[in-house]
């Protein structure tokens, strides 16, 4: 499964700054991969260690503005459809439990 988290945070003031890069720094530091801007995505075992997720993101939710989050197959995932650009090629997408680097 795959936890996509998308989110809209103010960056007026300085404590929002603050807030957005805290978040932001959280997911990553949490496993989560960029897609593009403001959408972040992990990928997980099961529903179980996905529902465990997002109970993590919840917890450490900003103050202020919009955090979205749901859940989709690898199935659905990769029947992503690409309407304009390409898939980057440094960023590894897979779901093998080992990679050879």
């Amino acid at each position: 499964m795959r936890v996509i988290v998308f989110f809209d945070l103010p960056t007026i003031s300085v404590e929002d700054r603050k807030e957005y890069t805290k978040f932001r720094k959280f997911l990553i530091k949490n496993g989560f991969l960029m897609m593009q801007e403001s959408v972040y995505t992990k990928l997980t075992l099961n529903k179980t260690v996905a529902d465990a997720v997002f109970d993590n993101v919840k917890k450490n939710k900003p103050l202020r503005g919009l955090v979205q989050m749901m859940a989709v197959t690898e199935r659905q995932f990769s029947r992503m459809e690409f309407v304009c650009g390409e898939l980057k090629n440094g960023v590894l997408c897979t779901d093998e439990r080992l990679v050879i680097i």
